[in-house]
């Protein structure tokens, strides 16, 4: 009977394990892919801010950046599979929970639940763009502009817009704020680096989390605007919403400024995949 008991319990072990290294590798998987967007994304941002627009700075304009390259239908695909990782790994903190304090609350499970519906829409729609290569479904801008119009047409759809707009910008500046509070630290295997690691993963964390709430905050800033002025064609995409950094009185400077946070981000990214406990 013992050694009943003893065989299903390292059964039950070793099944526990699978899943934690199943979890572990899509979870640094997505990190990795997440990363290669951002990264892209400002490194385009960067060129429209010194003159060069050819590319939209955003989701599609990255991919097809990276289709350009050497071996870019591979790196495609797997940047796509690395986003479903991402997805099955959300979607396991939705179900089982998540680390750390608070892990299994409903509000964990709840936000882990809506990371995973928006990372399935960025897996899909990365991979129809590895299966069919300039055959994407337009720019962001587009996008954002079509959905804003069609919501508009449905009874409050101007508040709809408008709430969806003030929930954005409260995203972006929550992301910010956690940023500076540097709250990813509770999420990472501190004891594992080293000081000038640290310093690094600092200041890819604080800086890029700083450029990426701010481009959420403007972007729901724009949505409120289409909502309150009753014209979907304020609403912009990231291209858009990164182009209009450029317009303020700082000029074009302001845009390097969150392109290259974008690129932090991108590598803050590369460091928790590295480093994020799972």
């Amino acid at each position: 009977m013992n050694t009943d008991v003893l065989i299903r319990s390292g059964r039950t072990r070793a099944r526990r394990a699978a899943k934690g290294s199943a979890a572990e590798g899509a979870a640094r998987a997505g990190f990795t892919a997440r990363g290669v967007i951002y990264l892209l994304v400002g490194m385009l941002a960067l060129q429209i801010a010194f003159g060069d627009g050819r590319r939209q700075a955003d989701r599609g304009g990255a991919l097809a950046e990276l289709s350009d390259r050497p071996f870019g239908a591979v790196l495609l695909w797997a940047l796509g599979v690395g986003l479903v990782g991402m997805a099955l790994w959300r979607l396991s903190e939705a179900l089982f929970g998540s680390v750390g304090r608070n892990g299994r609350t409903a509000r964990k499970r709840l936000l882990a639940a809506a990371r995973c519906v928006f990372y399935s829409f960025v897996a899909y729609s990365v991979l129809a763009f590895a299966a069919s290569p300039g055959g994407g479904s337009g720019s962001s801008d587009q996008q954002s502009r079509d959905v804003t119009a069609r919501v508009m047409e449905v009874p409050a759809g101007r508040w709809l817009v408008g709430a969806a707009g003030v929930a954005i910008v409260a995203v972006g500046v929550g992301i910010g704020v956690q940023a500076v509070r540097r709250k990813y630290h509770d999420k990472l295997k501190l004891g594992q680096l080293r000081p000038w690691v640290r310093r690094l993963v600092d200041v890819t964390g604080v800086a890029g989390g700083v450029a990426r709430g701010l481009v959420f905050a403007a972007a729901g800033a724009f949505a409120v605007r289409a909502a309150v002025a009753y014209r979907p064609d304020e609403a912009k995409g990231l291209d858009d919403t990164l182009r209009s950094f450029a317009g303020t009185p700082l000029g074009p400077w302001l845009l390097v400024c969150v392109a290259a946070g974008l690129v932090l981000f991108g590598v803050f990214s590369f460091a928790m995949a590295r480093w994020r406990r799972v």
